[in-house]
């Protein structure tokens, strides 16, 4: 559209990068509401929250003990004292999401045994293949023939 024919509202979306269509929304709830209308309301956050988060950490405090002894703690027994707590059937995703928020992570078995010797591990390579490399293969089996 050229210049002369921009209306207000174009021109203020422009400038504020935003469509025409939000300017003509945002101008037409002041009118109604006044200021109040238009102030940035606060969008996000936890609405449907079964704990708040320090009750969540209080909920957490015994299974963070139980894990510094060196015990472990599994999802399920996690899941089924919140669901105790709260009295309602809670799924699996969202003990995996408050135990996410309050920094706890999935533990995997180790790639590697601390006590590994790399050295003796190859010596025993050497040994095995050598002793693999003398077997003869079995022979050929008579079924197939590649006669007709």
């Amino acid at each position: 559209m050229p210049w002369w024919h921009r209306s207000p509202a174009d021109e203020i979306a422009l400038h504020t990068g935003v469509s025409a269509t939000t300017v003509h929304r945002v101008i037409s709830r002041y009118n109604r509401e006044g200021a109040a209308g238009i102030e940035q309301s606060a969008k996000g956050g936890r609405h449907h929250e079964y704990l708040t988060l320090e009750q969540e950490q209080a909920f957490l405090q015994p299974f963070f003990a139980r894990a510094q002894r060196g015990e472990i703690a599994t999802v399920e027994q996690i899941q089924q004292a919140f669901e105790a707590q709260v009295q309602h059937e809670v799924h699996i995703n969202s003990i995996s999401r408050l135990l996410h928020r309050h920094g706890w992570r999935k533990l995997a078995p180790r790639a590697r045994h601390p006590k590994a010797n790399q050295e003796e591990q190859d010596a025993f390579q050497k040994k095995t293949s050598s002793k693999r490399s003398k077997r003869r293969s079995p022979p050929a089996s008579p079924l197939m023939s590649d006669r007709c």
